[in-house]
């Protein structure tokens, strides 16, 4: 008997077109769009509690992020115009469209809100945009996961519904790494919080995610994507961690203790340090979560076994469920007997 045969691709070559995307540009626009839309975020919570300084860079960083976000899709696109064309329809069901009006709206909103709160002029209108930039900052951090899942490429759409947490959370984390940056030390409790939440639900959403993707899970483990997702687990965990180790400084030298008013002092900067470390490990961790995801991207569209064998998979488990619905449908006819 012939043995039947395993087909895997067409001569070798990818079943699909990987996507044209640069990586330094449109992962760089993951990254900051996330760090944008967070960080208004956090500048909504802090302008709320009275954390005048807190607001105010996170209103600034999230203008800087978002404003490098569209130049970075502006550039991968070829020229200004075509983002332009991109508004001339608004169409709920596709995620390029809607995250062109997102940006389109939030930009202006974090604007506001960040020159109001450099200048110290027209309180309600900046109070209001930083409203705004807080309501449609969310959107603007995750709907670029769910741009990536509504595409063909394996190793994003087969992880559709873990990715929007997994971009959330990145964000989070990033916002959080930026706070602790910019923040004072009086200030920061809150991002320190954010940053531990942040960590925990992106480990969580990103073993969800290669559970459940099967053999597509390798492009997540191997390679270039690999070295990234590994790197971004240790900085998030460590930042996280280094964060929560910071408020230990910063307590000691509020309450003091031994060693006189010096020692206070030197406990209290090196917990700045620390502070101020953890952030960028933050920052860094979300930056090499994005980069790894779209290398894992890129590697499974171009290797058409990770096209080919979970389809193949999918249609088999299918069969076997409707062979198996069948025999059971015909065991109860037969128990029923002749009426």
């Amino acid at each position: 008997m012939v043995p039947r045969a395993e087909f895997d691709s067409y001569y070798g070559r990818p079943v699909i077109k990987a996507p044209a995307w640069a990586a330094r540009d449109i992962a760089g626009y993951f990254f900051l769009g996330g760090l944008a839309g967070a960080g208004s975020v956090l500048a909504a919570g802090a302008h709320l509690t009275g954390r005048t300084t807190t607001a105010t860079a996170m209103k600034v960083s999230s203008l800087a992020a978002v404003s490098l976000s569209a130049a970075a899709l502006v550039h991968d696109l070829g020229r200004p115009g075509r983002f332009a064309n991109m508004l001339r329809v608004c169409k709920p069901t596709s995620p390029m469209s809607v995250g062109s009006w997102l940006l389109a709206v939030y930009g202006p909103c974090a604007g506001g809100a960040a020159f109001c709160a450099l200048t110290r002029r027209l309180p309600r209108v900046g109070a209001t945009a930083t409203g705004a930039a807080a309501l449609f900052g969310p959107a603007v951090a995750a709907y670029t996961a769910v741009l990536a899942a509504d595409t063909a490429v394996p190793a994003w759409h087969d992880a559709h519904r873990e990715l929007p947490y997994v971009f959330s959370a990145s964000a989070a984390a990033a916002a959080s790494g930026m706070a602790l940056v910019l923040a004072p030390p009086r200030e920061s409790a809150p991002a320190r919080y954010a940053a531990a939440l942040a960590a925990a639900g992106e480990m969580t959403a990103m073993t969800a995610a290669e559970r459940r993707l099967g053999m597509v899970a390798e492009t997540y483990r191997e390679g270039r994507a690999g070295a990234l997702l590994r790197a971004a687990r240790v900085l998030t965990v460590t930042g996280a961690a280094g964060a929560a180790g910071a408020a230990l400084f910063g307590g000691r030298g509020r309450r003091g203790g031994r060693g006189g008013p010096g020692a206070r002092i030197a406990s209290a900067g090196t917990g700045r340090w620390i502070t101020a470390g953890s952030g960028a490990l933050l920052l860094a961790g979300s930056a090499c979560t994005r980069f790894g995801i779209f290398a894992a991207g890129i590697a499974s569209a171009e290797d058409p076994v990770y096209t080919v064998a979970p389809q193949r998979a999918a249609k088999e488990r299918a069969a076997r469920a409707r062979k198996s619905a069948e025999r059971e449908h015909a065991t109860d006819e037969d128990g029923q007997g002749p009426s």
